[in-house]
């Protein structure tokens, strides 16, 4: 019978167990009860490896992967694997040619979230690293590392046949 209760409530949209922290609304008690560790800090799953502590199972599952090394996420057209099933849906995007995210501003499409965010910083003129030396700040953390070479005079890269 609870089965059924619990199906009934899901199809109706019923929704009977509410948080009393922040009034959220769950169809199940164990939905809440998950919820409730948001506001808990409650962290249940232990990594046996690191003794790094996780909210969720699926987070701790994708974690344990990490020292397994196990990649269960295969792409049907090229074959990589992947530990993490998002891993592999933004994978996609290389064989779709998906590009999700537009700038509102000048209309170039972008496959990644994080590389539209770095794009926006051209428009905003957010420029979150500055050079501690000279003062100047640049939209991209790369482009600040560039940037030190030149006040350091370091040359990061030898040439393998004369040695400069």
């Amino acid at each position: 019978m609870g089965t059924l209760n619990s199906h009934t409530r899901e199809a109706s949209g019923e929704k009977p167990f509410t948080c009393h922290y922040c009034g959220k609304s769950f169809c199940h008690k164990g939905s809440l009860k998950t919820h409730m560790r948001i506001h808990t800090g409650e962290k249940p799953y232990s990594c046996p490896l690191c003794r790094k502590n996780f909210t969720y199972k699926p987070t701790f599952n994708a974690h344990m992967r990490s020292h397994t090394g196990e990649k269960p996420y295969i792409c049907k057209l090229c074959e990589k694997s992947f530990s993490q099933k998002g891993n592999l849906k933004y994978h996609m995007r290389v064989h779709t040619g998906e590009k999700p995210y537009s700038c509102p501003q000048c209309g170039i499409n972008f496959t990644y979230k994080e590389s539209f965010v770095i794009h926006l910083r051209v428009h905003t003129g957010d420029n979150l690293y500055t050079c501690k030396l000279c003062g100047k700040s640049f939209s991209q953390k790369g482009n600040l590392k560039y940037h030190m070479r030149i006040n350091t005079g370091k040359k990061p890269f030898t040439c393998d046949q004369c040695g400069r």
